[in-house]
């Protein structure tokens, strides 16, 4: 077997299973991943649209909704184009790097969905528990270094990962069980001890789970507290609609991470990887603007104005 290292010139291609094993149903799944990411990119776009024209919406909360819903339609875009193109042609082979290259967008925006929720809870908190210092605190220099930062820390894990990666020996021609080249199908297939690389992927996953989690509770602990001593129940219920979508959102995000690394038995099944993994990649993209966009009047609102005034156009 021929083996390549990073600084090779020659490299090998990669053949992605998805749902091979499925031949019936590859028609139907292919019609049904289509709808997902019709949805997901008009969702994702639409919100960006309506967070931009309606004035009522320029603020702060709104502009973090506004850059989670760009991220969720590039993650979007960087896994279904691929897994469409995988379920109507026979040549399922992606290029070596055509696979790191997917690898490394999917790890740039995942990264940053997990910090741009955290810096929402904490946009949340500094809402509901220093109102009069709202403002201040969440100044438009801070909240334009928040998001920066979330990006770059997502390329900066990138990055990381990928040189790790990129250092390893593969063979020629590998077999990868899965729809999307994440980083354990990646170091699964390597003909090298892929042990630092996986290390590191597992400190770096932790730290964002920990990191950002810690944010979010400790968040919603203080903003729990404040609401409770909210003497009437419709102020309790005003404030704690505010955060529902959210916490929808992030229950939804974070439970799908914790499953796929705690689950007892879905290291031995690829199945259940792969449905983990399509929740993950291409069902929670579509379903936050769901979420966002079904609870929020003011969103409705200008949506109802767009399809009238498109209506009227036609």
């Amino acid at each position: 077997i021929m083996l390549f290292q990073g600084n090779q010139s020659s490299r090998p291609h990669f053949i992605l299973l998805g749902f091979s094993e499925y031949p019936q149903l590859q028609v139907p799944l292919f019609f049904f991943f289509l709808s997902i990411y019709t949805v997901t990119v008009v969702g994702n776009l639409g919100m960006i649209i309506i967070i931009k024209i309606n004035s009522k919406l320029h603020t702060i909360m709104y502009f973090f909704l506004s850059h989670l819903s760009f991220i969720d339609f590039c993650f979007s875009t960087v896994v279904t184009p691929k897994l469409l193109e995988n379920l109507v042609v026979e040549d399922r082979s992606i290029s070596f790097y055509g696979c790191i290259m997917q690898f490394s967008f999917i790890c740039i925006f995942g990264v940053a969905e997990t910090y741009m929720l955290a810096v929402m809870a904490y946009d949340r908190f500094v809402a509901v528990c220093n109102p009069l210092l709202y403002t201040v605190v969440m100044s438009q220099k801070l909240c334009a270094l928040l998001v920066a930062g979330s990006y770059m820390w997502g390329i900066v894990c990138s990055l990381t990962l990928t040189y790790f990666l990129l250092g390893l020996f593969y063979c020629e021609s590998s077999i990868i069980n899965n729809f999307i080249c994440d980083h354990s199908v990646i170091v699964s297939v390597s003909c090298s001890d892929p042990y630092i690389s996986q290390m590191l992927c597992f400190i770096t996953a932790v730290f964002n789970e920990v990191s950002t989690l810690m944010i979010i509770l400790v968040s919603y602990i203080f903003i729990f507290i404040t609401v409770m001593k909210i003497p009437s129940a419709s102020g309790r219920q005003k404030t704690f609609s505010t955060c529902a979508s959210h916490l929808t959102a992030i229950s939804i995000f974070h439970g799908t991470i914790l499953f796929i690394y705690c689950a007892p038995n879905l290291k031995t099944s690829w199945l259940l990887v792969k449905m983990a993994c399509m929740f993950y990649a291409v069902m929670i993209p579509m379903l936050n603007p769901l979420i966002y966009s079904l609870r929020n009047k003011d969103v409705k609102d200008t949506l109802k104005k767009l399809v009238v005034t498109y209506c009227i156009i036609i």
